[in-house]
């Protein structure tokens, strides 16, 4: 019955899911041993990779009462995955991405080791929604800024609902931050990490205590970059007609960059009557850092004088966040519970840069300084009863105030540019939001949760300058019914399907609402009140970027359909299949435009609403101990999960007229293993990522590389308050890939621009004391 269902599913999306696929992820959770199929009472977890003696069981059980994440994610009833302590802990992450991209249908986006945007299902930057302890980050926060010791969980929502927000249409990452234990421990983390010869420290101490009613925790760490990259570019313009070379360029680049940065975050709690609770959570981040650019461009061919020869820039950076979330918990008699939250965040983020050009005419220099200030006050409130002793309902609201202010003085030559846009920009955004949900038990086979949320977000932006774009405003609401529901064929059986139909949405950032443009570096502009005879204009490949204050919310209708199977010892079999259909899709379209900022017409990329699109993808996930599965294994930990993707952008034409950067699939395959009558436990995985095309427009394609990394880690505990972990990240370094083309139909030319960047080999060893 749940293969039918799957395969109906299937053939209703066939032109992006094939029904085979559905049905090979039936055949393989159904393959499992009899053994292994065996109802029962749900598994208790198996004793992790890292805990090779009953001293540590012991640890474990003492600060933590919860469910094990397997338990909590069986019974949840919209589809959730929940990573605790020991995979975070697994590989010595320096990074939260390093740690997401071994999840299922997760990607990374850019270079191995150098972070990027988290995608959930190959979906671009939006489409995640990033919640830390519950409540949207704060504008200009990253999660990368955040240390993987300083997350006691992370939770993963496939699809929205009511109360975590529904500006989620690929879905919702949920950062848990260390919570307060009764136990009074120290933990201390030495790390030395190694990059093609430059040496990486970093140092992090968490500590528990308790203060009569009160329970505290608080979390530090320190560390220090020193990363060497590089690039190289190609671009090249040919005759569309006889394929004649036109324009060779060839920018060869190099950057070293040094960062230090310091995080604290915390967390106090009252405890009082049963149901009654307050909690503080500070968190405070400061980085700072410097950069050396130089770039060597040469051009063996083309008609126009190369725009420079040579180019260096020296920058300096620094990013300040202070963010505090309150909450109090409080139990209304027999009615049930008060929930309320508060956060208060503000953040400094200043860059410096200096650009100076040579070559064959005079020298140029480019500066630009920038200071950001964003402010942040979020309100929320939720109440929890239960009606019936079946019926969980919870109603609640939030409100959301964001505020930016940019000042920013850019000059060449000494001569201000851009100054019909200003020197200061604000812009502010106010989120409203209300919503209902009830989660009940309707038999012993069934259970359901239903919600309708409202929310509704007004932008508004003052550039300050004399442009019509200068003040833009920008307003949009949406209503978002959702729909989760849990069939168990079983109810004290392992086996369980989940559905889920939901509406979701995506707002365009103030970024992309606000038209002050940024200036292509290799074109730039003339000096004002002057022409150039180096500088005919910029090229397609080569566009200058602005906003557009008329963007429109993108709005998705959405179906899951999971099949999950729990097997002993915290084992789990999955396949689930989803699709989206999506209006008002928005994306970066390039175009030839008479601009304000310049007497030429320039190439210009500005995001736009391009009309609808679909997505849909099939993502299977096995995770288990092979003991625990066939008789007479080794008591190896496998994990594996792979998604393939498939989209389509109606206005574009065929083929490759995919979401911007999705890529056809992903996959990880895993293992850990404690060598018997050892303190040694070792581990590695592979993560791949094929590359791909996306056409943009008809005359605009994008290119990506493949991505295949390989890490390894190994642990030796000298006792349960004393280990060594050593890491191997990127162990098969090779060059990462990206690029463009564009046919140029006026000027009858095909133009592509590819770039080659080398990754490194990181190595790391990490001393970790329990005091």
């Amino acid at each position: 019955m749940v293969c039918a269902a799957a395969k109906r599913f299937a053939a209703h999306v066939a032109t992006h899911v094939s029904a085979l696929a559905a049905a090979l992820a039936c055949v393989a959770l159904l393959s499992v041993p009899a053994a292994a199929q065996t109802p029962g009472a749900p598994p208790a977890p198996a004793p992790a990779a890292s805990s090779p003696t009953p001293a540590q069981l012991q640890r474990v059980e003492v600060t933590g009462g919860r469910a094990s994440d397997i338990e909590q994610r069986r019974e949840s009833t919209a589809a959730k995955i929940i990573i605790g302590r020991d995979e975070i802990d697994r590989f010595g992450d320096s990074t939260v991405g390093d740690l997401l991209k071994r999840l299922p249908g997760v990607t990374i986006q850019g270079r191995p080791g150098r972070g990027g945007n988290i995608r959930m299902r190959g979906l671009g930057s939006g489409y995640t929604q990033i919640l830390l302890d519950g409540q949207r980050v704060p504008p200009g926060f990253s999660i990368d800024s955040l240390a993987p010791e300083q997350i006691e969980r992370i939770e993963i929502l496939r699809a929205p609902t009511a109360e975590t927000g529904a500006r989620a249409i690929a879905g919702t990452i949920n950062i848990i931050t260390r919570e307060g234990y009764t136990k009074h421990i120290n933990d201390l983390r030495l790390t030395a990490g190694l990059e093609n010869g430059r040496l990486q420290p970093a140092l992090s101490w968490t500590r528990n205590d308790t203060v009569g009613p009160f329970i505290y925790n608080y979390s530090l760490s320190a560390s220090e970059q020193d990363r060497e990259s590089g690039s190289t570019s190609i671009t090249e313009d040919r005759d569309l007609l006889t394929d004649a070379l036109k324009l060779a360029q060839n920018d060869t680049g190099a950057v070293r960059e040094k960062r230090q940065s310091l995080h604290a975050s915390g967390r106090l709690q009252w405890r009082g009557e049963p149901g009654e609770s307050a909690t503080l959570i500070p968190v405070l981040i400061y980085s700072s850092g410097t950069s050396q650019r130089s770039g060597h461009l040469v051009q063996t061919k083309g008609a126009d004088p190369v725009p420079y020869d040579l180019a260096h820039t020296d920058g300096d950076s620094s990013f300040t966040l202070a963010r505090l979330n309150a909450q109090w918990n409080h139990r209304l008699a027999d009615l049930g519970r008060m929930e309320w939250k508060a956060g208060l965040a503000q953040s400094r983020s200043a860059t410096n840069s200096l650009r100076m050009e040579t070559g064959s005419g005079d020298p140029r220099t480019l500066s630009d300084d920038a200071t950001i200030r964003d402010r942040n006050l979020s309100l929320a409130t939720k109440f929890t009863t239960l009606i019936g002793g079946e019926h969980s309902l919870v109603a609640g609201g939030e409100v959301e105030s964001n505020r930016r202010n940019e000042q920013r003085i850019t000059q060449q030559n000494g001569a201000p540019l851009l100054a019909d846009f200003g020197d200061d920009v604000k812009a502010s955004a106010n989120r409203f939001a209300a919503y209902a949900q009830d989660e009940w038990e309707l038999t012993p086979h069934w259970a359901a949760h239903a919600g309708l949320r409202w929310e509704g977000i007004q932008t508004r932006g003052s550039g300050g300058g004399d442009t019509a774009d200068a003040n833009p405003t920008n307003r949009s609401s949406v209503w978002t019914p959702l729909l989760h529901a849990v069939w168990k064929p079983d109810p004290k059986g392992r086996d369980q399907v989940r559905f889920s139909l939901t509406r979701s949405y995506r707002s365009p950032t103030l970024q992309n609402l606000i038209a002050r443009p940024s200036i292509n570096n290799r074109y730039p502009l003339p000096d004002p009140g002057t022409t150039d005879p180096r500088n005919p204009g910029n090229t397609f490949t080569q566009a200058d970027r602005a906003g557009n204050p008329n963007l429109k919310p993108e709005l998705a209708t959405g179906l899951d359909i999971a099949i999950e199977r729990y097997l002993p010892g915290s084992g789990l079999l999955s396949a689930n299949v989803f699709y989206r259909s999506i209006s008002n899709y928005m994306r970066s379209v390039t175009s030839l435009e008479a601009v304000s900022w310049s007497a030429q017409q320039r190439y210009v990329s500005r995001p736009q609403n391009v009309g609808d699109a679909t997505t849909a993808g099939l993502e299977l996930e096995a995770k288990f101990r092979l003991s625990d599965v066939f008789d007479g294994a080794p008591g190896v930990d496998v994990r594996a999960n792979a998604s393939v993707f498939r989209s389509r952008v109606k206005s574009v034409p065929g083929p490759n007229n995919r979401l911007d950067q999705q890529p056809d699939g992903t996959a990880n395959l895993g293992a850990d293993y404690r060598l018997p009558n050892t303190p040694l436990t070792i581990g590695g995985n592979l993560n791949w990522t094929p590359g791909y095309d996306t056409r943009i427009s008809d005359v605009q394609t994008a290119l990506q590389g493949r991505k295949l990394i390989v890490d390894a880690y190994a642990l030796w505990v000298f006792d349960p308050s004393l280990q060594l972990r050593i890491t191997a990240s990127n162990l098969a370094p090779g060059d990462y890939r990206t690029g463009t083309s564009a046919i140029e139909t006026d000027a009858g030319l095909r133009e592509t621009a590819a770039t080659t960047a080398p990754t490194y080999l990181n190595l790391q060893i990490r001393l970790e004391m329990k005091l």
